[in-house]
């Protein structure tokens, strides 16, 4: 294997199918099994996943919603979507574990870092919720984060095509495709991949970022075995 330990970052959105919102039932199915091939492999494996399906802090602002009261709004739709998912993956007997940066014990486990470690050193998945339990942080800062406290050997980031593109390529025929990029590139040329502190704190921890089709069936799993398409950041480009 390539990566020992990886985090798989989530978008809210990656979950509502060809919805406009809330969780489609086959959709959370599928990401699951995807879950569960790469899991099988003996990876250790956590996943931070997003709100944007159910409640996104910047739609509640612009309500005129004080930000931080819609980030916290945010971090909970985040542990309905990690609850659903686990509830997914352990009918698939995929031993998981949901852990929240907000404390709510009648639900799941309140986010410890060694007892994530531990959990991922048994075999068991690890969803992380609630963002970084702070307002004013995004879920991909979150992922950066925790993708650096679990000293993960690489971010794979799932996305609606496979890779990083210069334009939208749904909008944009002539749109090129990156196979590798740098750190410094992304932000530069405000690739959008994800928010700038992200791609830092990534880059501080030389934590590689991978951007593949999470609706590509067994995407996930060949690029974790060393194949598979997908666009590499990486220091240096």
């Amino acid at each position: 294997m390539t990566y020992r330990r990886i985090l798989l970052k989530l978008s809210g959105e990656a979950l509502m199918g060809p919805g406009q919102y809330g969780l489609d039932s086959p959709t959370v199915e599928r990401i699951a099994l995807e879950i569960r091939s790469v899991a099988q492999l003996g990876v250790e494996l956590c996943v931070v996943i997003g709100g944007g399906n159910i409640f996104r802090g910047v739609s509640g602002a612009s309500l005129n919603m004080e930000q931080a009261t819609a980030d916290y709004i945010g971090m909970l739709a985040t542990v309905m979507n990690a609850l659903a998912l686990q509830g997914v993956l352990e009918r698939h007997e995929v031993h998981t574990r949901v852990l929240s940066a907000i404390r709510m014990e009648s639900v799941c486990e309140p986010y410890i870092r060694r007892r994530a470690i531990r959990h991922m050193e048994k075999g068991r998945v690890v969803i992380f919720a609630a963002g970084t339990g702070n307002p004013f942080f995004t879920t991909d800062t979150a992922a950066a984060l925790r993708a650096s406290e679990m000293g993960c050997d690489a971010l794979f980031k799932g996305t609606q095509v496979d890779g990083v593109y210069s334009a939208d390529p749904k909008l944009h025929r002539d749109a090129v495709r990156y196979d590798r990029l740098g750190y410094l590139e992304v932000l530069s040329r405000d690739l959008k991949v994800m928010d700038a502190s992200a791609v830092s704190l990534a880059r501080e921890n030389k934590i590689p970022i991978l951007v593949f089709s999470l609706h590509t069936s067994g995407a996930f799993a060949d690029i974790v075995a060393g194949g598979g398409t997908y666009t590499l950041i990486a220091e240096g480009g």
